[in-house]
């Protein structure tokens, strides 16, 4: 296993995280540092080597994060991933129970009027809770992200659902988009790899 040090700085969401998978499954490093120089991808490399089995440090140097992932499982975190990645879809489906997606990629419900539509976003969030262990996760992206924010109409209902163990992801490229990085209350920092790999692996999709 060998050091390695990636400079991601400039690179948009998701690249500084698939470059950091990419030297993970290539030469599964002892010790791997992500420089990059923005919140949300230092929130989504470090949740990212988490993950893969990584004791993750994060420092500030100048205007960049250096994000440092040092190995403690042996390689046993990513040995486990890539089995869990030639699963069959009949398999995956026979092990796991109904996984609901709830994609929220807007602050309003439909168009037309947006007190309206802000309306019908309280009243969606208030009766998701409905769907019951079914609701699997919830993805905040563009507009959606507002309502992580505390003192969102919306934002008590969604904190109920994740401390109940609702999965919620929130876009960091759209929370520094809104100047909302710091005002986040709730879920976890996400990128456009987490937000795909969320559409593969669930059982049904709603969109709002």
């Amino acid at each position: 296993m060998t050091d390695i040090s990636i400079d991601c700085k400039g690179l948009p969401c998701p690249q500084p995280v698939l470059r950091c998978k990419e030297a993970i499954e290539k030469d599964r490093p002892a010790k791997l540092v992500i420089i990059v120089d923005n919140d949300a991808a230092r929130e989504n490399v470090t949740r990212f080597m988490t993950m893969q089995g990584y004791t993750v440090q994060a420092e500030k140097s100048g205007a960049d994060h250096l994000v440092t992932g040092l190995r403690t499982d042996g390689g046993e975190g990513a040995d486990e991933c890539e089995a869990c990645a030639v699963m069959t879809e009949a398999e995956i489906a026979a092990v796991a129970k109904e996984k609901i997606l709830v994609f929220v990629p807007t602050e309003v419900m439909g168009s037309g009027d947006d007190e309206l539509g802000a309306g019908l976003m309280y009243n969606f969030t208030v009766t998701l809770k409905e769907l019951g262990d079914e609701l699997w996760r919830i993805v905040l992206v563009n507009g959606g992200v507002k309502l992580a924010v505390p003192g969102h109409r919306c934002f008590d209902e969604l904190k109920k659902l994740e401390e109940s163990g609702v999965s919620i992801l929130v876009c960091g490229t759209c929370l520094e988009f809104f100047g909302l990085t710091a005002r986040r209350g709730l879920g976890d920092v996400t990128n456009m790899l987490d937000v795909v790999t969320s559409f593969q692996l669930a059982t049904k999709t709603i969109r709002v």
